[in-house]
C-alpha cells in the first residue's frame, strides 16, 4: 500500500511549481480542467516517489485569515531531507507569501526543522 496526501488549493499550478521547487520534486501525473487553467488532479514525486497530489480547489479558503491566525489544522510532514541546506531550502520557498510559524530549530526529536504556512493555506514541518 502507498499512501500520501493531496490538497485543494487557489493556483494549482503555481502550488505544484512551488512544491517542486521546495523539495526537488517533480510533476509525474497531472490532468488538467477542460479550459486548461487548472489542475484537476496532479502528482508530485522524488525520486519516483510519490509525495504529494494537489487539485484546484472549487471553495478556496480565505488563506489570508489563515496566516493572521496562524491556524495549523493539518500539517504534512517533509522530512529526511538530507541536509540542513536542504530544509533551509524549503523553509525559504514555502515562506514566500507565507508565514513561518517556528523557524529553524533543534527540538529533542529532530537537530533541525521548522513549521511554516505556505501562501496556498497548507502548513508543513520540514525537517532533517
Amino acid at each position: 500500500m502507498k499512501n500520501y496526501a493531496q490538497v485543494y488549493v487557489k493556483d494549482s499550478f503555481h502550488a505544484a511549481k512551488t512544491y517542486c521547487e521546495a523539495f526537488g520534486a517533480e510533476v509525474t501525473f497531472a490532468i488538467k480542467n477542460p479550459a486548461g487553467t487548472a489542475y484537476e488532479h496532479c502528482e508530485l514525486s522524488v525520486n519516483g516517489e510519490g509525495i504529494l497530489a494537489l487539485a484546484e480547489a472549487e471553495n478556496p479558503c480565505d488563506v489570508a485569515l489563515i496566516h493572521q491566525m496562524k491556524w495549523e489544522t493539518m500539517t504534512f510532514n517533509a522530512f529526511e531531507l538530507g541536509s540542513e541546506e536542504a530544509v533551509r531550502k524549503a523553509v525559504q520557498v514555502l515562506s514566500e507569501g507565507g508565514v513561518v510559524l517556528r523557524p529553524i530549530q533543534s527540538v529533542p526529536w529532530n537537530s533541525c526543522c521548522a513549521t511554516v504556512l505556505d501562501r496556498f493555506g497548507v502548513c508543513w514541518w520540514v525537517a532533517l
